[in-house]
């Protein structure tokens, strides 16, 4: 008899990973980062991201953290889902996170870095035409979150509000 066992594959900040049921991938620490969920649900196949700004543009480093960047972290789950045989049709995307974890007198851009890295997520999954079939982003409070490719639920723990599945 085949035992099958589940491990939870982690992502760190500005870090990608993918999974395949039955193993499930988690993040934790999403304050104003947010985590990008790509999946295909035939293949049980799916990528995380914790990205942690909205544009690449702005990196000065060389070589760059693509993986720290909505534009460019998007993009390559996009790529690598479709390396591993997923059908860019059947792709939908889950987000979380992008939190104002400080008030701030000021509105400077700068500081509404949560909101800025929700609507860079969304304006590039539009880019793709992947439909954001599910949410939980803004507030004040810090998330972790799982994906389980089996069900394509997203666990997501919010501090001081407890646990819900999108």
């Amino acid at each position: 008899m085949k035992q099958s066992y589940k491990n939870v594959i982690k992502v760190g900040i500005a870090d990608l990973q993918f999974v395949e049921s039955p193993n499930t991938i988690r993040t934790s620490g999403l304050g104003s980062c947010v985590g990008i969920i790509l999946f295909d649900e035939r293949l049980k196949l799916g990528g995380m991201a914790h990205i942690m700004l909205p544009d690449s543009k702005a990196n000065r480093a060389k070589p760059c953290n693509r993986a720290k960047y909505a534009d460019t972290a998007i993009d390559d789950l996009f790529h690598k889902l479709l390396e591993k045989k997923a059908a860019t049709y059947r792709l939908k995307a889950k987000i979380a996170g992008g939190a104002q974890m400080f008030a701030y007198a000021s509105s400077s851009d700068v500081m509404r870095i949560g909101e800025r890295n929700i609507e860079a997520v969304k304006e590039k999954l539009s880019q793709l035409k992947i439909p954001i079939v599910a949410e939980d982003t803004g507030g004040n409070s810090g998330r972790t979150i799982e994906f389980d490719p089996e069900d394509a639920s997203l666990m997501i723990r919010t501090v001081n509000k407890g646990v819900i599945t999108i």
